[in-house]
């Protein structure tokens, strides 16, 4: 949980901690809506004057959310985000009042006098308010159809009589697959997905869309991929290099496609990407693990329990040179995985918070994960 909280943090910032862990809030997509709202609620009820008030009020919230899930990226994603659009509303916002204040004034003054302001935050702008909960708001709304936005490329990347493998439940994965069944007819293969055998669900589930559905064990992952066409994968996140922090098991499903020159395409939404590095498999903020009597051991075999210690994993590492195909709710990234991803963190992040990720590797360790 968390230790010593400042006295300034938010009482929401403690409540949504505790929802996550005690597993009260759970999924990429919710505990992210929940962050922005909170974030949201922050900028609308606190006392600020000046978008540096702002800004340092978030990052210290921030940091503690980031402090306290380190598990979960998309909440650092999420706060650095909110940084950005404070940024962009403050410049947005100071150059059109410096336009109405004088509009004869030359081009050459206001640029110059815009640069010295933008640098420090520091001014105060009446509209700043209003502009961000606009900006926001439309923010918001952009979560809320990324998933549509990407089902709805299903049957551009989904042809008729192909043989489709996915691991486990993805409720994305899922939507995709039963959007291209309206105008496709294609097979699914499912893995399981042990120890949590969630791919059980995953069939079930495709069956009844009238989708023609094999569920397999992960030991036979390997002997079917000869016949598979693609393999389609959800993800928890996308790391600055391009690669995965995916289900256990991702990683051998990644494996065998590379052996069989299978295409491998991930759907992600564009809030799973991390400008965070792995840099050690043994990390704790990378994994977590859960107990081993979760589909690895019979917890009633206590003489067997006092004689191991087992790790059950959660998270599969996948490195990016495994993975074809990227497939966002803005755009399709192709070939040259890690380049193509580094180009879109800049936008989404803000550039010189793209020159920061270079150091994350030595903090994170310490779980300490810098706002800006």
């Amino acid at each position: 949980m968390v230790a010593d909280v400042p006295d300034n943090i938010h009482p929401s910032v403690l409540t949504l901690i505790r929802d996550i862990n005690y597993g009260r809030i759970n999924g990429s997509y919710n505990i992210v809506v929940s962050t922005v709202s909170l974030l949201k609620n922050i900028i609308n009820n606190s006392e600020w004057n000046t978008a540096e008030e702002l800004m340092k009020l978030i990052k210290e919230n921030g940091k503690v959310l980031i402090d306290s899930v380190p598990i979960e990226s998309s909440i650092g994603s999420m706060v650095r985000r909110i940084l950005k659009i404070i940024r962009e509303e403050y410049i947005s916002e100071l150059k059109h009042r410096t336009e109405e204040t004088d509009p004869q004034e030359s081009l050459h003054k206001i640029l110059t006098a815009g640069g010295d302001q933008e640098n420090d935050y520091s001014h105060s702008v009446p509209s700043l308010k209003s502009a961000l909960i606009e900006h926001i708001t439309e923010f918001q709304v952009e979560l809320e159809t990324c998933s549509e936005n990407i089902t709805e490329q299903a049957s551009e990347h989904i042809h008729s009589n192909e043989i489709i493998m996915t691991l486990g439940r993805s409720r994305m994965v899922e939507d995709f697959l039963k959007k291209a069944t309206e105008s496709r007819t294609f097979e699914v293969i499912v893995a399981e997905g042990a120890p949590f055998l969630n791919g059980h669900e995953m069939a079930v589930n495709l069956a009844k869309a009238k989708i023609k559905t094999t569920l397999i064990s992960d030991v036979a992952i390997f002997a079917m991929m000869s016949r598979v066409n693609k393999v389609i994968i959800g993800t928890h996140t996308v790391m600055a290099n391009g690669g995965l922090r995916s289900i256990t098991g991702c990683h051998t499903v990644a494996l065998a496609a590379k052996h069989y020159s299978v295409p491998v395409t991930v759907l992600l939404p564009l809030y799973k990407l991390s400008p965070l590095y792995l840099c050690s498999y043994e990390q704790d903020a990378f994994n977590k693990h859960v107990s081993p009597t979760q589909g690895v051991i019979d917890g009633t075999n206590s003489l067997l329990m006092e004689k191991i210690q087992a790790y059950n994993p959660v998270f599969d590492y996948v490195p990016p040179e495994l993975v074809t195909l990227f497939v966002t709710n803005t755009l399709v990234i192709t070939l040259h995985t890690a380049f193509n991803v580094r180009q879109i963190i800049p936008t989404y992040f803000f550039s010189f918070q793209w020159r920061k990720c270079t150091v994350l590797h030595l903090q994170i360790a310490k779980r300490v994960v810098p706002s800006r």
